[in-house]
């Protein structure tokens, strides 16, 4: 079922839909900073294999979660680093993914993750109103291995079909460019990808970040 956000009243019934959805370990399609992104409740098993099979995914490659607030990171390490936490309030909410070591009390199973995990807080209100009430997923772009990235939720629908129970419509994603990743996990933070957020802005926030090695 496609909801059209742009619409007030099908936007909460769209929301609630997604809402029910998640908790009932399936899969929706959301609208966020960047391009569209399929997800499913990070702490059901089912629900983020079902993620990765509508992919075509390799489900020993972990996808990333969202949160809808810059709290939740807390909850998800034993020990944030400093460095984790000037960036996420440099740049959250924002296309910024931080990769950390996730706490390993968590009982979730997002695939082989080596106890590290990226996680996001994205710029779009719809899809920060359906973290909110749903709490951490698992979100990675709503597309088919080798197929383009969706721009709109009717573009993910073409490529994901039944496959999904809810799809999010918001309108075409304002800036298609990927988030920037960052690893905090060692010594020194570093770029593992270049993308919206720019290096320079980066290193005003933590000094000592090394670029992305060529």
């Amino acid at each position: 079922m496609l909801y059209d956000c742009r619409a007030v009243a099908e936007r909460d019934r769209g929301i609630a839909a997604a809402v029910e959805a998640v908790k009932s370990g399936e899969l929706v399609v959301l609208p966020t900073d960047t391009v569209y992104g399929v997800g499913a409740d990070a702490f059901t098993a089912h629900a983020v294999n079902a993620l990765q099979n509508a992919r075509g995914a390799d489900r020993r490659v972990p996808p990333p979660v969202l949160v809808g607030s810059r709290h939740t990171l807390d909850g998800l390490v034993y020990s944030l680093p400093r460095a984790a936490r000037e960036l996420a309030d440099a740049f959250w909410p924002g296309a910024l993914t931080i990769m950390v070591e996730h706490s390993p009390s968590l009982q979730w199973d997002l695939g082989d993750t080596g106890g590290v995990v990226a996680v996001r807080m994205p710029l779009h209100p719809v899809a920060l109103e359906v973290l909110r009430e749903v709490g951490p997923m698992a979100v990675t772009t709503a597309n088919k291995i080798g197929q383009p990235s969706p721009v709109t939720a009717e573009e993910a629908r073409d490529q994901l079909e039944y496959a999904v129970r809810v799809y999010l419509e918001a309108g075409v994603a304002a800036d298609p460019a990927p988030s920037t990743i960052v690893d905090v996990t060692g010594d020194v933070p570093r770029v593992l990808r270049n993308g919206a957020v720019p290096f320079e802005k980066l290193r005003d926030v933590v000094p000592d970040i090394l670029a992305v090695e060529s």
